[in-house]
């Protein structure tokens, strides 16, 4: 598997980038892929996610991640597994990791980390578009942040 993630802001210390690929390695091993996957993080300020907002979905306004979807890692790619898929790209705002850690009470590292699962999970096909789809997604969530000692 690989995990590249930029901090275009330097504001993420190794120990934020580390956490990062840490939960994102334990989240990829909890999943059922047949192939090796391959996936990229880019924390951005509010000015640029807002600009690909705007551009992808039409919504004028900063958000605090987005997941563009590349290939699906659940594929079969014949009896060959070597082959890197590459699932797609994780942008996240690091003023809204900050915004949300204050506004929910809690660490920077936990909405940094609530934010890095959040987009993996998007990528990978889970949605929150209904109470049901919300509900299995978020529980997932929440089992991976445990694991982390990041719950709420």
């Amino acid at each position: 598997m690989i995990i590249d993630i930029t901090d275009q802001t330097n504001i993420l210390t190794k120990e934020h980038i580390q956490l990062m690929k840490d939960i994102l390695t334990y989240a990829i091993q909890q999943e059922d892929f047949k192939n090796n996957i391959e996936l990229s993080v880019s924390i951005v300020t509010n000015e640029e996610i807002h600009q690909l907002n705007k551009q992808y979905r039409m919504i004028d306004a900063p958000t605090d991640v987005l997941s563009f979807e590349i290939e699906s890692p659940f594929e079969t790619i014949g009896e060959n597994f070597h082959r890197i898929v590459t699932i797609g790209d994780i942008i996240i705002s690091v003023e809204k990791v900050q915004e949300q850690a204050t506004e929910y009470n809690h660490s920077f590292e936990r909405e940094l980390a609530f934010l890095t699962i959040h987009g993996f999970l998007h990528l990978i096909g889970y949605t929150h578009d209904t109470t049901e789809e919300e509900t299995v997604m978020f529980n997932k969530q929440e089992r991976i942040l445990k694991e982390f000692q990041l719950e709420r």
